[in-house]
């Protein structure tokens, strides 16, 4: 917030209005929101005091956001102080004195006041200590509690009787209010332009919009000749940056150059007052711009370089000066912008043809708009960095999407030549196969002559394992078909309880050779009807009842119940077999994937079964669970929906 201009004034005031002007400060102490002190002359009734402090009254206010500080010197003769003194009575009535009242807000004086006010305590004593605490944290009032309280006073000083009756003391009084007043006119003037110049940035992201529009009204407020931006090239001074220890003027000119060198820029945006005054738009200056540690601690810290006369100033530095009268600068304002800590450029303010006094009230003023031109340029950068970070995310969205797509059509091409090879590889070994099992099955039934026992065996072999190879081709035909898209549902109605009856005497026989039990549990009517694919159905159940077969040890049992739910068929096969781990569940479905397990090499196989058991599964809308535990067993859960007949 702009700090505010010091609005003090001094005037003779009664007793009560002195009371109530403190009674003000005591009010604004309590509504700042860090601890205020809050002191009065009662402090200093059990101390010796002279005569100085015994006709003196104050209020002093200290805090981070108000300061302010009120003394009144009792208007009584010589004779009442000793007369009082000597009784050892500090308390005058109020009858016997007006006040000379001051109201100041400049920290200087309050520093002054407390540094003073601590030594009648004695320099080592608490309230010393505590009263250098308080000095250090003095800084500008803040502009809202400022005009509060100017408001509050200029309402208290014209509702109460004056004090002298006269012609001078109405024109003191007039001069005193009049100063008051002006000084918050123009208070609220610049706060006016600020909150333009803030709603200007929050409206425009153009930064060079921005600049431009703020330093035309900013020059025209102040009454400049010209007002710039200076930018640095390399905006990495920062807060802090360490200063150029003392040293000779020799040796810390040639510090100053070494540390300062790579910070050279040049004004980039600028007004004139009129085309009569020079442009210095795009100047830089590359031979004597050094500035000194003070100057650029200032510049770090952000505070504020005024320069009334560069003739005074700049008398012992004549490079700078030479080149301060060729660029036609009498005067100048410097503010820091600071952006991210660092030392972004400077707000330069110009008075080309003569002198000028720079005041509190527009070195604030200046600071303050350095502020919300740091922030204007911090909205810039930050939306230039979003714009880029966008445009790079968009490109690479971009390359990823192309990439994605490439991978998609490859893996595509691949899987559609993988499922037509395995198709028609299938396919051509079929017809050999038929003529393996069905040339075995034959000798086994009937041959030209008598077969030995181990010649039966080997046919018996070459059957199974050419009944196991057909088993093996049918599967991964309706995979295919079925990732292919090309596989349909053959929807009829049958009975449930027939369908499980015959898979589990298709079974019986693989179960009793492995010695397992083989059990049926039907929960539903005898004759209840279903529709679906009955092909795919009994090859769900019969490949999950095989898996259980074959991975039960002997002595075990396998399961299989039937009942319905919510229109669907549940078929459920319970073992107690040799379980899976549950770290290898999700993998128990993929394709050709056999689960890590000690027994891999003992079971064999292709990885298929589970495979397209539940693709099979999903084909009809349905789903399928499994739960189990390691050496106990499993349980596999199917539920199919009851299909539409064709």
């Amino acid at each position: 917030m702009l700090s505010s201009p010091n609005l003090g004034f001094s005037r003779t005031l009664r007793v009560d209005t002195f009371d109530q002007l403190g009674k003000l400060l005591e009010q604004m102490a309590s509504s700042v929101e860090n601890t205020a002190l809050v002191l009065t002359e009662a402090v200093l009734q059990r101390i010796p005091l002279s005569s100085q402090w015994l006709i003196k009254r104050f209020t002093v206010v200290v805090s981070q956001g108000f300061s302010a500080l009120l003394t009144g010197t009792r208007q009584v003769s010589s004779d009442v102080i000793v007369q009082k003194n000597l009784t050892q009575n500090n308390d005058i009535d109020d009858d016997d004195y007006l006040l000379d009242t001051s109201i100041t807000f400049d920290r200087g004086l309050i520093s002054s006041f407390l540094l003073e006010l601590g030594g009648l305590f004695g320099r080592h004593s608490q309230t010393c200590q505590d009263l250098e605490h308080y000095r250090e944290v003095l800084e500008p009032n803040n502009a809202a509690l400022q005009e509060k309280f100017t408001l509050l006073v200029l309402e208290c000083l014209l509702t109460q009787p004056e004090v002298i009756q006269s012609e001078e003391s109405d024109n003191l009084n007039f001069a005193a209010c009049q100063h008051v007043e002006d000084a918050l006119s123009k208070q609220i003037a610049q706060e006016r332009l600020l909150n333009r110049v803030t709603t200007q940035i929050r409206k425009s992201l153009d930064l060079s919009v921005i600049m431009t529009t703020a330093l035309a009204q900013v020059r025209e407020f102040l009454e400049l000749d010209r007002l710039v931006i200076y930018k640095f090239n390399e905006s990495n001074v920062t807060r802090n940056h360490i200063s150029i220890p003392n040293l000779s003027s020799a040796s810390a000119s040639v510090a100053a150059t070494k540390q300062y060198v790579e910070y050279k820029g040049c004004i980039v945006y600028e007004v004139r007052a009129s085309d009569a005054i020079s442009s210095v738009l795009n100047c830089e200056e590359k031979n004597c711009f050094t500035p000194t540690t003070e100057c650029w601690t200032k510049f770090l810290k952000g505070f504020t370089l005024a320069v009334n006369d560069v003739y005074k100033t700049y008398v012992s530095e004549r490079c700078l000066l030479n080149f301060l009268e060729e660029v036609k600068v009498r005067a100048k304002l410097v503010a820091p912008i600071m952006f991210e800590n660092k030392l972004w450029g400077l707000l330069i303010a110009h008075q080309c043809y003569e002198a000028r006094n720079w005041n509190e009230s527009e070195k604030n003023f200046l600071g303050a708009v350095a502020e919300q031109l740091a922030i204007a340029i911090h909205q810039a950068e930050l939306m230039k960095s979003l714009t880029q970070e966008k445009q790079s995310l968009e490109q690479r969205v971009i390359e990823r999407t192309m990439a994605l797509h490439d991978a998609l059509v490859a893996a595509e091409a691949a899987s559609r030549i993988r499922s037509e090879f395995l198709a028609t590889i299938s396919h051509e070994l079929l017809t050999p196969l038929t003529y393996v099992i069905g040339m075995s099955s034959t000798l086994l039934r009937w041959s030209f002559g008598e077969l030995s026992q181990r010649q039966r065996d080997y046919l018996q072999t070459i059957h199974d394992s050419g009944e196991h190879l057909l088993e093996m081709i049918n599967d991964i035909l309706d995979l295919s078909q079925i990732e292919a898209g090309k596989a349909v549902l053959n929807n009829t109605e049958f009975t449930l309880k027939e369908v499980a009856e015959l898979i589990i005497n298709s079974l019986q026989e693989k179960a009793t050779t492995q010695q397992v039990d083989l059990k049926l549990d039907i929960l539903i009517d005898e004759n209840r009807r279903f529709c679906a694919d009955v092909r795919r159905v009994q090859q769900v159940i019969n490949n999950l009842l095989s898996n259980a077969i074959k991975f039960t040890p002997e002595g075990g049992s396998v399961t299989l119940r039937l009942w319905c739910e919510d229109g669907n068929a549940v078929f459920q096969v319970e073992d107690t077999g040799i379980g899976i781990p549950e770290e290898q569940l999700p993998q128990l479905f993929e394709k050709f994937h056999q689960l890590d397990t000690p027994y891999r090499r003992r079971y064999g196989g292709t990885g298929l079964g589970l495979a397209l058991t539940k693709q099979l599964v999903e084909m009809h809308r349905g789903r399928i669970e499994v739960e189990s535990t390691v050496a106990v067993g499993s349980i596999f859960t199917v539920w199919i929906p009851e299909q539409p007949s064709e």
